[in-house]
């Protein structure tokens, strides 16, 4: 890991983790998570389509996110993305995810620095785990995910009204530029 990213690693996880909000915001928001997931299903690849603006991404595009299973039981997170084009600099974070309720494997905690975990909510699902819209206990964060990098836009305007059904404001999203396959 770079010096550079290590320099970063301790504010991402500070931000991540301390995210609070407006408790009135917060109200009007549903982030119920999905209670069950196969996580087999759900490791892997994912590309980054859309997320809120928050500094530790800020500026980077082709964003991806690989999830693989660690023999302490935990998953690895590794975090991919290019600063300001996709023949940027590449900026790596890499961190653990836990289930800490079986019941409820939807709902993840990730840590990207020492013992410091956010929260991690798969709110809704693709019935094949073809995307996934994520967010936390705070409003503050928000990701639409693709096992592709680019989607058909009919979709992608569904995947929308899902997030507006919770509460979000979807003018907020960056969408994220990706590589054409």
């Amino acid at each position: 890991m770079s010096r550079k990213t290590l320099k970063f690693l301790p504010i991402i996880a500070l931000l991540f983790t301390l995210g609070c909000s407006n408790s009135n915001a917060q109200d009007m928001i549903n982030t119920d998570n999905i209670k069950k997931i196969e996580l087999e299903k759900y490791l892997g690849t994912w590309y980054e389509l859309a997320r809120y603006d928050h500094s530790f991404e800020r500026g980077l595009v082709g964003v991806t996110a690989n999830y693989s299973m660690r023999d302490d039981g935990k998953i690895k997170v590794l975090n991919k993305g290019f600063k300001n084009t996709l023949d940027g600099e590449l900026s790596e974070a890499v961190g653990k995810a836990k289930i800490p309720d079986l019941n409820q494997t939807g709902k993840l905690k990730v840590s990207f620095f020492w013992f410091f975990y956010g929260d991690y909510y798969v709110m809704e699902l693709g019935e094949n785990y073809e995307w996934a819209i994520i967010g936390s206990s705070s409003p503050k964060y928000l990701w639409i995910l693709s096992r592709t990098p680019q989607i058909d836009a009919d979709l992608y305007e569904e995947l929308l009204q899902k997030i507006r059904a919770r509460g979000y404001d979807t003018q907020k999203l960056i969408k994220v530029d990706q590589p054409e396959k």
